[in-house]
C-alpha cells in the first residue's frame, strides 16, 4: 500500500522566512508587505519570505533580518545554498505590495508597497533568478 505523505502547514508572520521541500505548504497574508518565493522544480525545494521594507537604509547589523527585502533574500539564498540548491536554477514569484491607504492623497501617502515590490524585482534580477509570476500592487491586502 502506498505511503501517504502528510503536508506540514507553515504560516509566515511579518519578518519571517522559511526554507523547505515539497513536504510543506507555506502561506501568509500580505498588505504593503511583499513575499518572494523561490523554487527549484527538480529538487522540489524552495523558500518564501514576508518582508516589510526594502532595506534598512543604513549600515547592516548582524545578524541579517528578514524584515528587509535585501536581507531576507540573502537569508533564503544562503540557506538554499547550504542545501545544495543552485540559485541560478531557481525561479521566483512575487506577491503583495498593496496600497493599504488608497483614500489618502498621493502627495501625503508613502507608497511602501510599491517600493517593496520594486525592490523584490530588482533584487531577483540582480541575482539572476527569473520572475515567472507576480501579483503586485493594487489596493488592500492579499
Amino acid at each position: 500500500m502506498p505511503k501517504t505523505r502528510k503536508i506540514k502547514e507553515v504560516f509566515l508572520q511579518p519578518g519571517e522566512y522559511f526554507v523547505g521541500n515539497s513536504d510543506y505548504r507555506v502561506r501568509t497574508t500580505l498588505g504593503s508587505c511583499v513575499s518572494i518565493t523561490i523554487w527549484h522544480s527538480v529538487l522540489k525545494t524552495g523558500a518564501m519570505s514576508h518582508f516589510l521594507l526594502p532595506t534598512r537604509g543604513r549600515a547592516k547589523a548582524v545578524p541579517p533580518d528578514g524584515r528587509y527585502a535585501d536581507e531576507a533574500l540573502w537569508l533564503m539564498l544562503h540557506e538554499l545554498a547550504m542545501r545544495d540548491v543552485p540559485q541560478t536554477q531557481c525561479e521566483a514569484k512575487i506577491f503583495g505590495g498593496g496600497n493599504m491607504f488608497p483614500l489618502h492623497p498621493a502627495k501625503t501617502r508613502m507608497d511602501v508597497g510599491k517600493k517593496n515590490g520594486q525592490a523584490a524585482r530588482t533584487l531577483l534580477t540582480a541575482c539572476g533568478i527569473p520572475i515567472v509570476s507576480e501579483s503586485l500592487f493594487g489596493e488592500g491586502h492579499r
